[in-house]
C-alpha cells in the first residue's frame, strides 16, 4: 500500500478506535475563559476537526500550580470537567475520538499564575534560562523553583489521579501524559534538570520512576491502553537537556514496553520550537528512525510533517499515525483536504495564542 493509502486506513492504539491515521496534535491556544475552563467556542474548534483519526487535546493542567500561561484550560475543577464534557460530546457526535493531554509545567511558570502557592516547583532548584508569560500577559524572567519534596511527589501523583477521574467523567476516549517539551516529568527525566540525589534523580532508572509512577497512578481509572505517553528526545525548548539523550530515551522506551499502553508520542527534534516558530532544523536527529524500532506497541509521530512527509514515514513503517499541528489549526477539515490533494489554507501565526474566534473557529473548510 502507498502512504497515501495508508493514511486513510483504520489503526487501533490500544483499545482506541482510529478511521484513519491523521491525529491533531495538542495544540496550545491559550483562551481558556474564568476559572481556567476551555472557552465555549473549543467544542466549535475540536468539532470542527471531528475528521481526524485522533485529537489530541491542548495540553491541560492537572492544578492551580501545575499552569505555565495565561488562559490555559485546567481539568482539576467540576467547571472544567463539564465545559470537557461539552466538547467530547461535541467530537463523538461527529464520529471523531479524543483524548486528553495531562499536563503539569515544573518551573516553565510564574509564581502569578498560581499566587496563592507560590514560587513554581520542579524536581531541582534550578530556573529555566530566558523569560516566560505571567498573569499579566508581561514577559517575567524565569524564577528559580522550589525542589519538590517526596509529599509533593505524593500529592503530584493525587493530581493526576484526579485528572484522569475528571477526563473520564466527560467522556473522553483516553488520555495522554505529557512528558514532553522541558515539562515537569521531562525535568525529572533530563539531567540538565534534575539534580536530585533521591529515589528520584541521579541513575537513569531513578529519573524515569516518576513517570512510571504516573503511567501507573492513571492506570487505576483509565485502562492502561487507554493511556499514551509524550517524549520529546533532543528537544531543546524550554531549557531542556540531557547529557546522553540515546541511552535516557531508549531506557524510557524499554520501560514504557512493559506498561500495554495505547501508543507513544513523539516530537521530531526538527521541529524545536514547539509552535514558537517555523525555522526547522534539518541536521537534527530522527527519533522515529532511532526508536521507532525499540518501542512494541503503537507509535505517533509530530513535528514539522507535510503530507508529503506523512505518507513516506507511514509507507516506510516507522510510524502508526502522524500528528498535525500548525496546519490543524487552519485547516479544519485536513483529513479531506489530503484525500483531494486540495491547497491547505496558510495559517496566522499571530492568531495562535489568545483571542476569540479569529483565527480559532473562523478558518473555511472547503
Amino acid at each position: 500500500m502507498s502512504g497515501k493509502e495508508i493514511m486513510f486506513t483504520p489503526v487501533t492504539l490500544g483499545a482506541i478506535q482510529l478511521k484513519n491515521r491523521l491525529v491533531m496534535a495538542p495544540l496550545t491556544r491559550m483562551r481558556a475563559v474564568a476559572g481556567d475552563v476551555p472557552n465555549p467556542l473549543a467544542k466549535t474548534y475540536y468539532a470542527q476537526r471531528a475528521s481526524a483519526g485522533l485529537i489530541i487535546t491542548e495540553a491541560t493542567q492537572i492544578s492551580q500550580l501545575g499552569m505555565g500561561y495565561p488562559a490555559t484550560p485546567g481539568i482539576y475543577s467540576p467547571a472544567q470537567t463539564a465545559a470537557w464534557k461539552e466538547i467530547v460530546e461535541a467530537v463523538h457526535a461527529k464520529g471523531g475520538a479524543i483524548v486528553a493531554q495531562l499536563w503539569h509545567v515544573g518551573r516553565i511558570s510564574h509564581s502569578s499564575l498560581h499566587s496563592e502557592q507560590g514560587v513554581p516547583e520542579a524536581p531541582s532548584a534550578i530556573a529555566a534560562a530566558g523569560q516566560t508569560y505571567g498573569a499579566d500577559w508581561k514577559l517575567h524572567d524565569y524564577e528559580t523553583p522550589k525542589a519538590m519534596s517526596l509529599e509533593d511527589i505524593a500529592r503530584l501523583l493525587n493530581e493526576f489521579e484526579a485528572a484522569a477521574q475528571n477526563a473520564k467523567a466527560a467522556g473522553f476516549d483516553g488520555i495522554e501524559i505529557h512528558s514532553a517539551n522541558g515539562y515537569l516529568l521531562d525535568q525529572f527525566l533530563q539531567d540538565k534538570t534534575n539534580q536530585r540525589t533521591d529515589q528520584y534523580g541521579g541513575s537513569v532508572d531513578n529519573r524515569l520512576r516518576l513517570l512510571g509512577e504516573v503511567i501507573e497512578t492513571v492506570s487505576k481509572v483509565f485502562s492502561s491502553d487507554r493511556v499514551g505517553v509524550r517524549l520529546s528526545p533532543y528537544g531543546s525548548f524550554n531549557d531542556i537537556a540531557d547529557s546522553d539523550p540515546i541511552a535516557l530515551f531508549t531506557a524510557a522506551i524499554n520501560k514504557l514496553n512493559g506498561y500495554n499502553l495505547a501508543y507513544v508520542h513523539m516530537i521530531e527534534p526538527r521541529a524545536t520550537g514547539a509552535g514558537g516558530g517555523d525555522k526547522m532544523n534539518d541536521g537534527a536527529p530522527v527519533t522515529s528512525e532511532l526508536f521507532r524500532a525499540i518501542y512494541k506497541g503503537k507509535f505517533i509521530t509530530a513535528g514539522g510533517y507535510d503530507q508529503a512527509l506523512g505518507e513516506k514515514v507511514l509507507e516506510e513503517g516507522l510510524a502508526d499515525a502522524v500528528a498535525y499541528g500548525r496546519i490543524y489549526i487552519a485547516n479544519p477539515d485536513l483529513v479531506e483536504r489530503f484525500k483531494l490533494n486540495a491547497p491547505l489554507n496558510p495559517y496566522n501565526r499571530a492568531t495562535f495564542y489568545g483571542g476569540q474566534e479569529a483565527g480559532y473557529t473562523d478558518y473555511p473548510a472547503l
